[in-house]
């Protein structure tokens, strides 16, 4: 009986392994963005957007309604809209947009021009040219009039045509409507029309003060350098100022602001009438932020701050105001004061005695006009939607319900309490878009079970109708097992979450090299609730191979609240590296990973990290892959660097324990780096010092870079990069 049951048992495990061997095997063009089959395998998409609050489907060959149904006919086709022009230039519909939800237009916009064409009528509304060169292009839809630079000079268009140019100095050092701070803050642009196109905010920024990082163009018969104005940590940075021009008058006007010009100056954002515009202002330090209103007719400030707060570690305003559309005189703001990020409400109408009070965060806020909280409790706002206006509710997506998950929610504004509605699948990670008037929302999502569905949902009720569930495309391939879970952080309290992939055809009794890939700075998480636990491609790859691969989240990370940024204040890498290492005990303790052949690998912050644990815990890791890498916190930008680490004349103890160059002596396993030859991110400055470093020191480093590169590898460099990656793992981990 007994032989009988051993023999069973070994029938049905051969018969699963021939079942996983006649499965397909990934290669890394199947699972990267860069690879040429990568998008034959993704899960089926849908591509939809509002005309008004009539859901819309787009696709390549034309556009339906989906009232009526996937299946419906099409409201009208490519051919339609290009037999309207006279001309074949509209090639697809799937970025067709409906700008008017009472009129029958579309807008189109093509590398030369908008078009705004109306399908019913069958008749062309209005054209215009876009000019050539021209870049950070913004089109006001009540206007029409368009925005645009062309080097760094700003320029208007008209609705008519009339072409009008703002500024004529604009050079490398004096920039006029791009963004500023190198991104930081939530800014993405540097133009911004005012709700009626009659008035567009820009920015100035003068870096003639900033030294020329020396990047070097081999592209040429002569290698020549160009310029890259990069202002590291403590040393001169960028000058700010915003103007505003008035169409109707050809008038520019400067805002008023008599603080020194390297504060910074961020979210700007229009009241309704277009009479104001609001600024979200700091400090150098960035620990006290103040968001005041300006007069854009005179650019006059107004003598009082609408509201102030402060941190004694930083304050980082991400978000700008959004006014409700049922009452101009209030406004939601998103802030961490109190830890978590939330909606906050402001009255405008209602002054308050301004006193500072202690914030949950850490921190102190003084409101100046009336503030109350929206969404307390302890979770993230991860996207605000909007409004249901007919509701008179806010909508949201948050990890509400689970720190791996993000759901959509709805909080009604008015009533003193706040309960959340939750308005999709409480599971797997959610993304939404709202309709006009906010009644309806299209809800994408995944989950580890999920590949891919989209819902149309009711805001009031809750009520969904699937529209899409996409089927695996990964069915016959071998896809390796993915887990996640939770170890307690090195302050022994904290909750840490990670994903586990174990290799294909998984052998429990056998001993197998693992890789920790790792990320672990601000503004970034690696695992969620989504497909796979949100796995990164390679990593699939890597599984496939024989590997055991971990990651974690560690303190420090996205969406954990303030106070699970700011453990790593003032000594990035510090705290971070001890909760991978906890991660590491987490390894050992499992029997099938090999404690001898562990490897790490991380980009850019995870460059850092991989650089910085196999230096600071070379018996550990036997084998690194850094990619541009961050080494001397000196060497990087004001904007970011300061805020995580003050000023290296203000933290010396800070940039010296986070400085990975006097450990390059302690480098014992294999560590090759690779960046990109022209990163304007991670100057490659530091990874130049490093290697200087370990010569002097007599370690060995491997070095390889991309020429021409930047901070990240797209297209087919993006493949031939976690080639050189996988590569380097099998020589010498294996």
């Amino acid at each position: 009986m007994k032989k009988a049951l051993i023999f069973s048992i070994a029938l049905l495990t051969a018969t699963f392994v021939m079942a996983q061997n006649t499965k397909k095997s990934f290669t890394l063009n199947d699972l990267l963005g860069g690879g040429s089959t990568f998008w034959n395998l993704q899960p089926k998409y849908m591509f939809t957007t509002w005309w008004g609050d009539v859901p819309m489907e787009q696709s390549v060959e034309g556009v339906k309604d989906l009232r009526k149904g996937s299946t419906s006919d099409f409201l009208f086709k490519s051919d339609d809209l290009n037999a309207i022009l006279g001309e074949k230039i509209i090639r697809t519909c799937s970025n067709v947009t409906f700008p008017y939800a009472d009129q029958s237009i579309v807008k189109v916009q093509t590398p030369k021009e908008i078009i705004l064409i109306d399908f019913q009528k069958k008749s062309v509304v209005w054209r215009g040219a876009i000019q050539e060169g021209a870049s950070e292009l913004v089109w006001n839809e009540k206007s029409r009039n368009m925005a645009y630079c062309i080097g760094s000079n700003v320029f208007v268009q008209t609705a008519d045509g009339n072409r009008i140019q703002l500024t004529t100095d604009g050079n490398d050092d004096i920039v006029y409507g791009h963004s500023v701070s190198r991104d930081e803050f939530g800014i993405s642009s540097g133009l911004f029309w005012s709700p009626d196109g009659q008035r567009l905010a820009f920015y100035k920024k003068d870096q003639s003060r900033i030294p020329s990082y020396p990047q070097v163009d081999i592209t040429q018969r002569i290698a020549a350098t160009y310029v890259d104005k990069y202002p590291m940590a403590g040393e001169e940075s960028e000058d700010v100022s915003v103007a505003v021009f008035d169409v109707p008058t050809g008038k520019t006007i400067w805002l008023q602001n008599p603080k020194p010009k390297t504060d910074y100056m961020t979210n700007l954002s229009w009241s309704p009438d277009a009479r104001k515009l609001y600024v979200f202002e700091l400090n150098r330090d960035q620990n006290f932020m103040q968001l005041y209103g300006y007069d854009a007719t005179t650019g006059a400030k107004e003598a009082e701050p609408i509201l102030e707060e402060k941190h004694p570690k930083y304050v980082e305003p991400m978000n700008t105001l959004v006014f409700l559309p049922w009452d101009a005189s209030k406004a939601v703001m998103q802030s961490r004061r109190d830890n978590w990020n939330h909606l906050y409400l402001l009255d405008f109408k209602k002054s308050v005695y301004p006193e500072w009070r202690d914030a949950e965060g850490g921190g102190t806020a003084c409101d100046h006009v009336a503030v109350s909280s929206l969404t307390p409790g302890e979770f993230e706002i991860r996207d605000f939607l909007g409004f249901n206006e007919k509701e008179k509710s806010a909508l949201f997506v948050g990890n509400v319900t689970h720190p791996l998950k993000a759901t959509i929610h709805s909080v009604k504004i008015a009533g003193k309490t706040k309960k959340l509605s939750l308005l999709s699948a409480n599971d797997g990670v959610h993304s939404a878009s709202l309709s006009t008037s906010g009644v309806q929302l299209f809800d994408t999502y995944s989950s580890p079970t999920i590949a891919r569905r989209v819902e149309l949902t009711d805001t009031k009720t809750g009520k969904s109708t699937n529209l899409l569930t996409a089927d695996d495309p990964w069915k016959d391939y071998a896809v390796p097992e993915i887990t996640s879970g939770s170890i307690k952080a090195a302050d022994g309290t904290t909750d840490l979450y990670y994903r586990l992939l174990k290799p294909v055809d998984f052998d429990p009794t056998k001993k197998y090299p693992t890789v920790v890939y790792v990320y672990g700075g601000p503004h970034a998480h690696n695992v969620q609730a989504s497909r796979g636990y949100a796995y990164r491609g390679w990593e699939i790859y890597m599984a496939q191979l024989g590997y055991v691969v971990f990651v974690l989240d560690n303190r420090g990370s996205q969406y954990r609240g303030l106070k699970f940024e700011q453990a790593t204040f003032r000594h990035l890498g510090d705290e971070e590296m001890k909760d991978q290492i906890k991660g590491v005990e987490f390894l050992k303790s499992l029997p099938y990973v090999d404690a001898d052949r562990l490897g790490v690998h991380g980009w850019s912050f995870g460059g850092f990290m991989t650089t910085n644990l196999m230096c600071s815990y070379p018996d550990v890791f036997k084998v690194g892959v850094a990619g541009g890498p961050v080494i001397d916190w000196k060497y990087y930008e004001v904007m970011y660097g300061e805020r995580y680490m003050d000023r290296p004349d203000e933290n010396p103890e800070g940039y010296a324990s986070s400085s990975l160059l006097p450990k390059a002596k302690n480098l014992k396993g294999r560590l090759q780096i690779i960046l990109g030859y022209n990163d304007p991110t991670c100057v490659p400055q530091h990874t130049l010092s490093f290697i200087r470093a370990c010569i002097d020191a007599g370690t060995q480093p491997d070095l390889f870079t991309y020429p021409g590169g930047g901070h990240n590898m797209f297209g087919t460099d993006q493949v031939h990069l976690h080639e050189r990656i996988t590569r380097y793992f099998e020589d010498y981990l294996k």
